[in-house]
């Protein structure tokens, strides 16, 4: 292998398109991957406008590995897997360190398999940040996306009286059977009793509303902007809420300083004891990947977008 060509998703003048590049060539501590379904996640389609056509996009992949790592480590050649990649993900073969996949059982199917690394680490990463949440009120803006639905799933499962909040009764769905105790739209929950802990992707006046209502002594932890604003807090929440704790995190930065492999087989483990769901929401191809995308980009997806090759 090595020296040819492989089909990609690139970025294009208007959204993706299919282009041929090179076959990846990986080194002694990569693995190669044929890639069967990929992920799509709204950090990606803001990079799409931002990166010059023709660049390489792409975190989430599911597939099977073609080629061990000549350096023994990771999975064996034919081992099923779910992976983050390192930005250049949706193409035909990948490269990638076996540190940054896990093993898939057959039970798992690819969309799914797909769906899981950015949303499912991100989550648990999230609640890591929170701290422990057994019978503690945690409050989830964003609840209707793919990190949302995840966030519920874990939040609940941990104990948490779950508190789901999202930008319409659209996104609602699904929600409480999947651990929330209460749903409610943005308006709703700015008016509502006080919680532990908030845990926001929105930014804006939605994180605004819901800071409101941390107790003292409670946690924020900011995942994502999906509004672009800036985040600004009232000048005197230190003052009004003593021993509040703020922390913002993002995925990479993370990534970097974690058992990769390990979280994401504790995630593979989950889906496959059907204790928790990826929640995929609409499944497109590759060879037509915009009507997916649309929905993504018009907030309709109430869980993941996934493409099949």
């Amino acid at each position: 292998m090595g020296g040819g060509l492989v089909k990609a998703l690139v970025s294009g003048d208007a959204g993706l398109r299919l282009d041929s590049v090179a076959e990846p060539e990986p080194r002694p501590d990569q693995a190669l991957l044929e890639v069967r379904a990929i992920g799509v996640n709204r950090g990606e389609l803001a990079l799409m406008g931002q990166l010059p056509p023709g660049s390489r996009l792409g975190w989430d992949v599911a597939g099977t590995v073609l080629r061990a790592a000549a350096d023994g480590s990771g999975p064996a050649a034919g081992t099923r897997v779910t992976a983050l990649a390192e930005r250049d993900g949706w193409a035909e073969r990948t490269a990638l360190s076996p540190s940054r996949m896990t093993p898939v059982p057959d039970g798992v199917d690819w969309p799914a398999a797909a769906a899981l690394p950015v949303a499912g680490l991100t989550a648990l990463y999230a609640l890591e940040y929170a701290g422990p949440l057994l019978g503690r009120s945690v409050v989830i803006t964003g609840a209707g996306g793919g990190v949302g639905r995840m966030l519920v799933q874990l939040a609940a499962a941990a104990g948490a009286q779950v508190i789901a909040q999202v930008g319409s009764p659209a996104r609602a769905q699904g929600l409480r059977e999947l651990g929330a105790r209460t749903v409610e739209t943005y308006e709703e929950g700015a008016a509502g009793a006080p919680v532990d802990v908030l845990v926001d992707s929105v930014g804006g006046q939605v994180l605004a509303g819901a800071f409101g209502r941390v107790r003292p002594g409670g946690t924020v932890v900011c995942y994502g902007n999906t509004v672009r604003e800036e985040l600004r807090l009232p000048m005197d929440w230190g003052h009004a809420r003593p021993g509040l704790r703020i922390s913002y995190l993002h995925l990479f930065d993370e990534v970097t300083r974690r058992d990769v492999a390990r979280d994401l087989a504790s995630l593979v483990r989950l889906v496959a004891e059907e204790r928790l769901t990826p929640e995929v929401a609409s499944i497109g191809s590759w060879h037509d990947p915009e009507p997916a995308l649309d929905v993504l980009r018009q907030r309709q997806a109430n869980g993941k977008v996934v493409l099949t090759l």
